[in-house]
């Protein structure tokens, strides 16, 4: 069980720390953004985004009422490595969208992307209140599909073939987690 601890909108674990997200961030977001393999696997847009494009898309992300966006941060590197953010609240029927990139391509498989959805599930099950978590997964991502089943994401269906990438059609996956299954994964 992932002990959530609040300081200045900072959630953290002994490894990583999720940051509000500020409009200051842009710059380090834009790094990402731009960079095809960090995005191949979360973005459905694979593109190239002026500075200007990304200012106002993080300047949005940081002052909108329904989402809630973090960057995520190393500890021990003490460096920003990713970003993690709940869209699309709904907070009269107490429903979220996840999403999430691990920006910082030589911190992959080391666990973050785990630490960091327990982190944003504490906060939206216990803080938020919401009942419902789901996200959007595309079909050849299967580390990430583990990871969520093995978090207690179940699937709820799938948008076949609605993924035009690399040549080829893919389906998106829609999976979620209930606040009771999360709290049954817990004990």
């Amino acid at each position: 069980m992932n002990v959530v601890k609040e300081v200045c909108n900072m959630f953290e674990t002994e490894t990583i720390r999720l940051r509000k997200l500020t409009n200051n961030d842009f710059e380090i977001y834009h790094n990402w953004r731009n960079d095809t393999e960090v995005m191949y696997s979360t973005s459905p847009n694979l593109d190239i985004y002026t500075l200007e494009e990304t200012e106002k898309y993080i300047s949005m992300m940081a002052n909108i009422s329904n989402a809630k966006g973090y960057i995520i941060e190393h500890k021990k590197a003490d460096k920003a490595v990713g970003i993690i953010s709940l869209i699309n609240i709904d907070y009269k029927n107490r429903s979220a969208e996840c999403v999430i990139d691990i920006g910082a391509k030589d911190m992959w498989g080391q666990g973050i992307g785990s630490s960091a959805m327990a982190l944003i599930m504490d906060y939206a099950f216990k803080e938020l209140n919401m009942h419902r978590v789901y996200l959007q997964v595309f079909s050849f991502n299967i580390n990430a599909i583990k990871l969520y089943e093995k978090m207690g994401f179940v699937h709820e269906g799938s948008l076949r073939s609605a993924l035009y990438r690399s040549g080829k059609w893919h389906d998106i996956i829609l999976m979620s987690i209930l606040k009771s299954e999360y709290k049954s994964k817990l004990k």
